[in-house]
């Protein structure tokens, strides 16, 4: 189980992070991702793997005027 933005979410073991935001939905170019506090660069998506127990918070930016 990974909490992402305060929620419970069930993901299959070994999980990458790109897979888990494509599938959500989520465009990578307007993110900003938190692992356990550390804030993940766009390079390390590919090969950053959640794990149980870890703590997400992605934030989507939005243009606007």
């Amino acid at each position: 189980m990974v909490k992402i933005n305060g929620e419970n979410v069930d993901i299959a073991q070994g999980t990458v992070l790109s897979k888990y935001l494509e599938d959500s939905g989520y465009k990578k170019e307007r993110l900003a991702v938190e692992i356990n506090g550390d804030i993940i660069p766009k390079k390390n998506y590919d090969n950053t793997i959640l794990c149980d127990g870890d703590k997400v918070e992605i934030v989507s930016f939005v243009g606007g005027g």
